[in-house]
Parts: C-alpha cells; structure tokens; sequence
C-alpha cells in the first residue's frame, strides 16, 4: 500500500491529538454468478483508503478519506481531531484500558492467488455446477456463485503498535429450489476456506451441488414437523449459528455496558449445562482469522463459559477499561469507514467425551436438527430469546434417524436450552464463509462458528412452509 499508517499517526500528532491510530485498508471482493443457467453478475468491489482515530483530552475523534494525497491526508486528520473537540462540547469522554503494543505480520497462505486466476476459468467453473443443476427434472431454479476475497489492512498507532494483516479467502455457493407435485423446497450450501484458488480446484463441485439438489427435492416431499418441546441433537453448525446468535452478541462487552444483555451481572454464575464450554478464538482451523483487532490488540483466545459457568465478556479497550476487565482483542470495524466496535470473531463450543452415534441411542422420541439450507432468525440479547428457521431436519424414533421433515422453525430460551444439555459430542468443526458476514451497528464482518455435535432435552419446535 501506499500510504504508511504511521506518516498519518505522525501528521495527527501535529495536528494536537494526543493519541492517535491510523487504519490503511485495501479490499477486494470478486463474485460471479449464475441464475438458472444465466450469467447475472461478474463483479469486482476494489476499496482503498484511511480510517483515522484520536483523542484530544481524552475525547475520541473518527474521519476516514478516500484520497491519500498529502492534502486528502492533511484534510482528514483536520476532520478526525474537529470531531474530537466536538465531543468534548458533547462531554463524552472516552478511556481506554492498556493493551499489549505489538509490531506484526501476518498473512494467510494460499498456493494459487485467486484474483490473478483468469476470469473465463471462474466463469467456466459456476456455469458447469449452475447449468448441471438445472438439468434436473424436479430443478425449477438454482444459483450458483464463486466469490473471492483480499482484505489486507495495515495498523499503526501512537504507542508503538505496527500492524499488517492479510487474508485471503474463496468460496463457492449453490442454491436450488425444486417442485414435486404441489410443493416447492428450496435448499442452499456454501463451502469457504481461507486459501488460495486450489481450493476450488480440488473439489468436486458438481457433487456438492448435486447433494443440495437432492436435499430440496427430498425436503419438497417431507412433512413439516409436529410443534412442540422435543429432545434435540444439534449439528456441529446449527450449534455455532445458536451460540453466535443468541448467546454471542450477548457477551459482547458493549451490549453488557448497555444494559442490553441476558448475562449482565452474572460473571462467576452457571448460565449453561457443566459439559458446556464456549470460546471465542481468533485462530483457529476452519475460521476467519483475526490475530489482532482493529485497534492493535492481540485476538487472544478467550473463554466466555468454562464448564457451564459465566468466565468473562468480550471486549474493546473502552469496554474493558468501563467494566473493569482486560481487552481481548474484539474490537473490529467492517472498513476503513467505519469505528471498531465489539464484534465476535470464531465463537464455538469444546468438544466433549460422547461418540455422534450416542447422542441419539437413548431418544425415544426427538429431532435431529441440521443448518444445511437453514433460513434466519431473530434474537433479543436483553431477553436471551431466539427464533431460527433451520434446515431441513429429522425425526428421531428409538434412537434411529426417521423421516425427514421441512420447513422447521426452532425457538426458546438460549440459557435453557444451554442448561438442558445432557451430551457432548467429542467430534468439532469450524466454519467461515466469503459469502455470509455478522451484522451489528450497520456493520458486517466475518466471522467463523461451530463447535460439536450436542444434544438437548428441551427445545421448542414449530414447522411451516419458508
């Protein structure tokens, strides 16, 4: 990149800040995309430039420019420390609490750069999966997309911190919609992976649509379940999704300051079952790396609930210092237009002792519950109530996987259905994706989620048709 965060650091200084970090981002993002056999979209989202924050007395200032000539700079810093003495008329004073300085690099490897791959080959590779699809009889209509990602952001700040990451990453998703009879389903899967092009050319992509094909024609001919409270096993990605979600968000130490969160107050309380044990980690296999925050903190792996019990928040250097705790590097902005907030990064469940095959032996009668083609969902943090429309799933009789039922709508309390787990599976997976991002503050960022397979004696179950 051109611009080196420290000449602007530097420049802010000058300027009467007293504190400063520059955030000099270069984003690229390549889709290509197939409708029913269609080309609908080939783009290219190129994004460059400075996000600047100081701190003039104490009271925080943000600016961010596009233009990085000498006056684009000088312009923005003149931006950043106006809005700071405008805060300070406000009286919103901001504290951070210490963190480690760190000067680092870090970059994801991969064997063949994507974005240098020829287009006619990206191309070639979505319309054979999306035209192959749409040969099916029952196929009415399928999507099919290949994205890939190159996000590369450098970090400086008045302390001494240097920071370089950068991440690449690709990806390929399929969607179908089949019709039997009356009846219409449809189905969606993507697989990402932080690597290069080779990831696309190892697989068999055709397969992997073809198994999403099958699942919506099978799922147009399933019933929809009976509503009620069931006895529930939950896949290694449905239990990510929840965790995220409905118990995520509510850790995040900004929700908590607020007000806003179930788990206020209860640090050292048990708010889940003793087998359970939720993490969030900014390296590990299968997520979105993040070995620092947009503020230059080390992504330390933290422990939110260690066997059942509340351990800690997740937080920024404001939330830390506010709730007297210690930054753990989850202070994550979307761009270089917008402020670190408290985000997630990969927030995933431990595995446990149980074997897959166990968690189903003693259940007379319960659900299997699969995020393969799942929909939304809502949830209230404050509450720690969540509603998910999930993918289509199966009924488990006497301990054997039965028929498949569609449309299935799951919902509670994410604390009971966290103490009512009775079994955790010793297999684990986490996943990210290139296509899918978190939500918060009209921002998005990605993040990875998993864990084992785990069973549940108390879920509630609803179905109907999506």
């Amino acid at each position: 990149m051109a611009v080196d965060p420290y000449e602007v650091v530097r420049l802010a200084e000058r300027f009467g800040a007293e504190y400063a970090e520059a955030r000099v981002q270069d984003y690229l993002y390549e889709v290509v995309r197939f409708d029913s056999g269609v080309l609908r979209e080939y783009s290219v989202d190129r994004r460059k430039g400075v996000g600047l924050r100081v701190s003039v007395n104490g009271y925080l200032g943000f600016a961010y420019t596009n233009d990085v000539s000498r006056q684009g700079l000088e312009e923005l810093v003149k931006r950043a420390v106006a809005a700071a003495r405008t805060a300070a008329i406000a009286g919103r004073a901001t504290r951070f609490a210490e963190r480690p300085v760190r000067k680092e690099r870090f970059s994801t490897p991969f064997s063949e750069d994507p974005v240098a791959v020829d287009p006619e080959e990206k191309v070639r590779v979505v319309e054979e999966v999306n035209v192959g699809s749409m040969r099916r009889a029952e196929i009415r209509s399928a999507v099919t997309a290949l994205a890939v990602e190159r996000d590369a952001r450098l970090y400086a700040s008045s302390d001494g911190a240097d920071i370089r990451v950068e991440v690449v990453g690709v990806g390929l998703s399929h969607m179908a919609v089949a019709r039997v009879g009356a009846v219409a389903e449809r189905a969606r899967d993507s697989e990402s992976a932080i690597a290069g092009f080779e990831f696309i050319r190892k697989r068999d992509w055709g397969v992997f649509a073809s198994e999403i094909d099958d699942l919506a024609i099978k799922a147009a001919q399933a019933t929809t379940p009976k509503p009620g409270v069931y006895t529930a096993i939950i896949d290694n990605e449905l239990i990510g999704l929840l965790l995220h979600e409905a118990f995520g968000h509510a850790s995040e130490g900004d929700t908590v300051r607020a007000g806003a969160s179930v788990l206020r107050g209860r640090l050292g309380q048990e708010v889940a079952s003793p087998l359970v044990t939720i993490v969030d980690d900014g390296l590990v296999e299968g997520g979105y790396p993040v070995p620092f925050d947009d503020e230059g903190t080390p992504k330390r792996k933290t422990v939110v609930v260690e066997k059942g019990v509340l351990k800690g928040y997740l937080h920024s250097r404001a939330t830390a210092h506010d709730l007297g705790q210690e930054p753990t590097g989850n202070a994550r902005a979307q761009d270089f237009t917008f402020e670190p907030i408290v985000r997630q990064t990969n927030y995933y469940m431990l595995p446990g002792d149980y074997r897959v095959e166990e968690l189903f032996e003693d259940v007379d009668y319960g659900i299997y519950l699969r995020a393969r083609g799942s929909g939304g969902g809502q949830v209230n943090p404050a509450m720690g109530t969540f509603t998910f429309s999930v993918g289509p799933s199966y009924i488990v009789r006497k301990g054997e996987i039965a028929e498949l039922v569609r449309g299935v709508i799951v919902s509670g309390m994410i604390l009971e259905t966290l103490r009512a787990i009775d079994a955790v599976a010793r297999d684990f997976k986490v996943e990210t994706s290139v296509f899918g991002a978190c939500g918060k503050a009209m921002q998005r960022v990605r993040v990875g989620h998993g864990g084992p397979h785990v069973r549940t004696r108390r879920i509630v179950v609803g179905g109907g048709s999506r």
